[in-house]
């Protein structure tokens, strides 16, 4: 810029005529403004495209957005669909596993009492079940008896019901007997294949059982020798 420095106005002035030398500024001031307009143009159109393409750019981001949303609630459904069809999967697989358990149990029931020869022989107390009734600290008990043996003769004798528990922070036993309004007749069997017995009972409000102890005693007789099974199983109240 340091030729500027160097032009001195009143020489260009004084070889140019005051006439050419006003004619030679207007002209530089033209040239200078319409220099500037053009240039003003050129990035007034550059910012005005480069404003539309962000737009376009944003309206597209926008649109994207808005894709991607629905995506993300059309996957949500989905998980929710797959979530459900894998919980009643769940609850079919469970459901079909406790009927196969029964039938098992079923089966295995009533090959003991129809093929003996492939379990051990003599009576067998096959199960216990407790049950609640709609009075409290009354229960229904249900108790299976099965004979094996290949050649079957009537089996007859009787069942004891021992309920061992905690009362009063000691170990108590009470007798079926002494909890329930059942006659001794009740107790008894007399089978060639199976029986179940069953009654009712009430334990005292403050005794907590804790195991079972069934007894299936085979009097003696003409027939049949003297002859005490037992089972012990853990409380539990069937549903």
């Amino acid at each position: 810029m340091k030729w500027l420095a160097k032009i001195n106005l009143a020489v260009v002035v004084e070889r140019l005529g005051s006439f050419k030398s006003a004619l030679l500024l207007c002209t530089v001031i033209g040239l200078c403004l319409f220099t500037g307009y053009r240039l003003g143009n050129y990035y007034h159109h550059f910012q005005v495209t480069t404003l539309e393409q962000q737009k376009q750019r944003l309206e597209q981001l926008y649109q994207q957005e808005e894709l991607n949303v629905a995506r993300i609630h059309s996957l949500e459904v989905e998980l929710v669909i797959e979530q459900l069809a894998n919980n009643q999967a769940q609850e079919l697989l469970k459901k079909s596993a406790e009927e196969n358990f029964e039938v098992r149990k079923q089966i295995a029931f009533y090959e003991k009492v129809m093929a003996p020869e492939k379990q051990a022989e003599g009576l067998l107390v096959e199960s216990i079940k407790i049950v609640n009734t709609l009075t409290p600290h009354k229960y229904r008990f249900q108790v299976a008896l099965v004979q094996q043996q290949l050649r079957r003769r009537y089996s007859k004798g009787y069942i004891e019901l021992n309920f061992i528990g905690q009362q009063d922070g000691q170990v108590v036993t009470f007798k079926l007997a002494d909890v329930t309004e059942l006659d001794k007749k009740d107790f008894n069997f007399s089978f060639q294949y199976f029986q179940i017995i069953s009654g009712e009972f009430t334990l005292p409000a403050d005794f907590s059982p804790e195991s079972i102890l069934v007894s299936a005693i085979m009097t003696k007789s003409r027939w049949q020798k003297y002859a005490k099974k037992e089972k012990q199983v853990q409380w539990q109240v069937a549903r």
